[in-house]
């Protein structure tokens, strides 16, 4: 196996300079650092990891935890994150908490020492509290945090103004009953979307009532049960608002067991803009959030430098959201995109 002398004598440089480039070091020039990694690839060296994190008290690597590992939207911000540290040179040490507050703390307190810092999707409302009370001692950036936590950076979603274009565009179709599917209780998503849902209803007089607002965990079953139940609603919505897209497919698949058309008899709408969405029939009118954008920002949050980091206040960003407008909702717009007017997408 070779050894930093070899990759140094192969290269024509000095050791010290195979040592900088391995560990990041700036005062090696870009051409010298990709020809003396060439060369290293060339002859399978690879620096010691432990030995290197001794010396350079980092471990080149960064902890993600996330509520779940499943779904399109969740891979879409690993793939993002994963995208932002490779362009550092840092390994990912990936975990779930499955939503739960106790589980995690205990996979930040395993992380310790591993890891040079950590992002956390932090949806719960309890979550931020209980970090900032567990004593981290390391870099961190909240993804979707209720609150403003001390000394993290934060980026969140748009929730609220995604929400409340959703339905304004319903309205402007004509809609005044208009159902939503909710999240969970516990989930500032869910949250903030729902508040965004009133706001726009109670901008009409007479429109919001509860009994549209009927709950979901985001889920597809937990859709398909909501559609169920507001097919018994008298008068029966015209159109529906789920909170993520899943549950617009639950929903979308209730109505038609039901033998109702989308958008002819109701239109549903969802929020999140998965890929899937676009290609269900008809074609999910949602809310575009660029999930992996979000996760490549994180990464840069973390990595701003402990200078900037320890001046002023923790940095808190919002990500916007787009209107993506499809055949679900019944749009003449949809219907002209068509024939070749393409709805407007961030990405």
């Amino acid at each position: 196996m070779a050894n930093i002398k070899d990759v140094a004598r192969a290269a024509g440089v000095s050791v010290a300079t195979v040592s900088r480039v391995f560990n990041d070091s700036s005062v090696v020039r870009e051409a010298t650092r990709e020809h003396v990694r060439g060369v290293a690839a060339r002859l399978n060296f690879w620096p010691n990891g432990v030995a290197r994190s001794l010396i350079t008290s980092r471990a080149h690597a960064i902890g993600v935890l996330l509520p779940d590992l499943f779904g399109e939207f969740f891979s879409e911000v690993i793939r993002g994150i994963d995208s932002g540290a490779r362009k550092k040179g840092l390994h990912l040490l990936l975990s779930s908490s499955h939503s739960d507050t106790e589980e995690l703390i205990a996979a930040l307190r395993t992380m310790r020492g591993r890891i040079d810092g950590v992002i956390v999707m932090a949806p719960d409302v309890d979550a931020p509290s209980a970090i900032q009370a567990s004593g981290v001692d390391f870099p961190l950036v909240l993804i979707d945090p209720g609150l403003v936590a001390q000394g993290c950076d934060t980026i969140s979603i748009a929730n609220f103004d995604g929400a409340r274009a959703m339905v304004r565009h319903l309205q402007s179709l004509g809609h005044t009953r208009i159902a939503t599917i909710t999240g969970p209780q516990s989930n500032i998503d869910a949250r903030q979307r729902l508040e965004g849902y009133r706001s726009a209803m109670r901008s009409k007089r007479g429109a919001w009532s509860e009994e549209l607002e009927i709950p979901g965990d985001f889920s597809e079953p937990s859709g398909y049960a909501a559609g169920e139940r507001l097919l018994a609603l008298d008068p029966r919505p015209t159109a529906v608002f789920a909170a993520n897209d899943y549950m617009a497919i639950g929903v979308m698949g209730a109505l038609s067991d039901a033998g109702l058309r989308v958008p002819q008899d109701i239109a549903v709408t969802g929020f999140d803009d998965i890929a899937m969405s676009r290609y269900l029939n008809p074609p999910l009118t949602t809310v575009h959030v660029d999930s992996y954008r979000l996760g490549e920002r994180a990464v840069e949050r973390l990595l701003r430098s402990p200078g900037r980091r320890s001046k002023g206040e923790p940095l808190r960003e919002i990500l916007p959201t787009t209107l993506v407008v499809r055949g679900s909702c019944g749009s003449l717009r949809a219907e002209r995109a068509r024939g070749g007017v393409v709805p407007s997408r961030r990405r």
